[in-house]
Order: C-alpha cells, then structure tokens, then sequence
C-alpha cells in the first residue's frame, strides 16, 4: 500500500505541485509581505521533491526512521525560517495542510477501489499530521530564538549609560528590578565607569514602578559595587510614594546619597567635584541696538 503512495507522488508530481501553489497563492492565505512567489514555490518544489526522493516504505510508516532525516531538516528549515520571518503559527501550519489537502484529494481521482481508498487516505494523513507536529516543534524553537535575542535587545536599550558630564555617568532605572536584570545593569554601569574613568554614578529610580524589599536589596548591591570601583553613587528620583514605602519596609539607605529629582542629584555630583555651573550673559547685551 505504501507503494502506491510512493508512486502516486512520483507520477502525479508536477500537478501536486500546482494545485498546491494555486492553494498557497488564494488571497486568504498568501503573504507577499513575508515572503515572494518565487520564494514560496521553491520551499514547495525542495519539500516535494525530497519527499519523492527520501519517501520508503519504511519511512512512510515511521518517520523517525533514517529515510525520513532529509525531509525532516528541509521541513525544520523551511518552519524554522517562517518563524524568523514573521509568520503565525497558523500560517506556517497552512503550509503543510495545503499539501495534505492536495494530497487527498488527487488520491480520491486516481484511486476507485474504496477499501484501498480509505487505506491510502489514512495514510496520507497520518503522513502529513507528523510533518505539521515536525512544523509546530521547529516553529516553536524559531520563535522562542527571536523572543530570546529581542528580549537581549530591550535589555541593552533598557539599560543606557549616559556620560552627562566628564566623570559623571547617569544610568536611568525604567521597569522592575529583580535579579538577573540587576546583574545586567551592574555590568553595564562598572564596565562604563572604568572605561570613561566616570568617579560619580548617579542612579535613576524614577522610571521603576515600586520599591519594595527585593528591589531596594537590588539597589544596594548596585551601589556597592559602583563603590568598589571607587566611584561614588547617588539615587535620584525618590517620589514621596517611594521615601514612605522604604520607611515603611524599614530599609536603610542611610549610607547612599539619595535626591527626589536627577537635576538635584546633577547639582550635588557637581559639587563633589567641584564644579560650579552658571548662566553666562553676553558683557554688551544692554548695549545691543535694534535696527
């Protein structure tokens, strides 16, 4: 029985083919803005074809067997790439049940015995419901591969060190704290402190929603590794909410310089290093004449 499918894949290739594009192609289910037509067809033409080539009698009824490898990578490749793409799930499963369905039903043409009919059938579907499993794993590692890197992404512009003036860095803190995102930004802040020779580091609490025991823990271990390096650490953006949440909790930040605003903690790393910033005014402003 098997080699009936085999053979009917091989003589009927060329139409399967067609039919199968002419369902990919229908409007609700192309994507031109993911992928070209040329594209999609040589997908399909590699999957037919390896299909014609790799399909055994052994392999159609086990698909963990050897036989069943090339078509396993190609599929993986084709899903794992969809998933990179932009592709949903549903969409990339719409691949495989194109084909299925083409499948079906050229083998309701070409085969009139109804007992071989079914049995064909049954096997075309157990056949292709293995390929759409091999799809959905693959697609499910592409994704959580595109999910991982954005998550790195957000995680580096989440956590910009900015120089705002020499030796004086400013690391606003948006979101919540926990641990692995506080190794992140102590990371972050010491390798700028040593590379920019940075002696105060001020710290911008404004953007994280609360403050709780756990996160207040997070900031000191910030602090003390700034202070290893020798540099000094303010905490600005201390909201009333905040100051009242800290006390309440019983923490002590009595040992951390802490400001309500950034401008306030700017002001105080200036005078720390003794810096004195005023507004200069042209000498022969009152002497300007309009024309």
């Amino acid at each position: 029985m098997a080699t009936e499918i085999i053979k009917l894949l091989k003589d009927k290739q060329a139409i399967i083919l067609e039919r199968w594009m002419e369902n990919q192609l229908t409007p609700a289910r192309v994507r031109e803005d993911l992928i070209s037509s040329d594209d999609l067809r040589a997908d399909s033409v590699a999957l037919i074809t390896a299909l014609v080539s790799n399909l055994k009698e052994k392999s159609l009824n086990d698909t963990d067997s050897a036989d069943f490898n090339p078509i396993t990578e190609l599929l993986g490749s084709i899903s794992f790439s969809r998933a990179k793409q932009g592709f949903s799930p549903r969409e990339t499963g719409l691949f495989i049940v194109g084909l299925k369905e083409v499948l079906i039903a050229v083998i309701q043409e070409e085969v009139k015995d109804p007992r071989q009919l079914v049995d064909l059938s049954l096997k075309i579907h157990r056949l292709m419901d293995n390929l759409l499993i091999i799809t959905f794993e693959t697609y499910i590692k592409g994704r959580e591969e595109v999910i991982l890197a954005q998550t790195d992404e957000i995680a580096e512009i989440s956590i910009p060190v900015i120089r705002v003036w020499d030796g004086i860095l400013a690391l606003p803190i948006i979101g919540t704290l926990d641990s692995a995102r506080t190794q992140v930004i102590m990371e972050a802040l010491l390798t700028e402190i040593v590379e920019s020779s940075s002696d105060i580091a001020i710290l911008d609490i404004s953007g994280v929603p609360t403050v709780d025991s756990m996160v207040a823990q997070h900031l000191l271990k910030t602090v003390s590794a700034t202070r290893l390096l020798g540099a000094t650490c303010i905490i600005s953006g201390i909201r009333p909410e905040i100051a009242q949440t800290i006390v309440h909790l019983g923490i002590d930040l009595s040992s951390i310089v802490t400001k309500s605003t950034m401008a306030s903690a700017l002001q105080h790393a200036f005078q720390l290093l003794r810096l004195e910033v005023y507004k200069r005014t042209p000498a022969n402003a009152s002497h300007v004449k309009p024309e």
